[in-house]
């Protein structure tokens, strides 16, 4: 991974390219349909991007480890600050308690866009990775929250 460009700055990449189709979608259709659409296209990509993450796991195995260990990619470049609270094989949990997806939407003048650009990722990535994870959340530092509270359980 040491020759990609980390997330973090992929996202900064993306959300400026988004802001632009954003804006055109929402002179032409309305704010709401061009959320809409957004939404669509971000949730499309993070199922496809789980499943590639799928096919690089360990002997083709996905689980919570497994999960875990794509951490580091999403922390790089302090992109986020976690607090892990439980591991076990069957749930993850942890604190997101510093975002700078956040900071750098909110910096790129696109914050009310940010939940569409990454929080709503999370769950249709875990889709993507392994039907069988589930993740519950009830709160976001993109919401104006503390800290993002990520509950991950694996279905057995």
């Amino acid at each position: 991974m040491s020759d990609e460009i980390g997330i973090l700055r992929q996202r900064t990449i993306e959300a400026a390219f988004a802001k632009e189709i954003y804006d055109e979608m929402a002179a032409e259709l309305g704010e709401a349909r061009a959320r809409e659409i957004l939404a669509r296209a971000v949730i499309r990509m993070a199922r496809a991007a789980g499943a590639a993450w799928a096919r690089k796991a360990p002997e083709g195995r996905t689980d919570l480890a497994t999960f875990e260990a794509t951490l580091p990619a999403w922390t790089r470049d302090d992109a986020l600050r976690i607090e892990v609270l439980k591991r076990s094989e069957t749930e993850f949990h942890f604190n997101v308690t510093r975002c700078r997806y956040a900071e750098t939407y909110r910096a790129m003048g696109i914050g009310h866009l940010g939940a569409i650009l990454s929080c709503n990722r999370d769950g249709a990535f875990c889709e993507g990775y392994d039907p069988r994870l589930k993740l519950t959340r009830t709160q976001t530092i993109m919401g104006g929250a503390s800290h993002c509270d990520f509950r991950y359980r694996l279905e057995t």
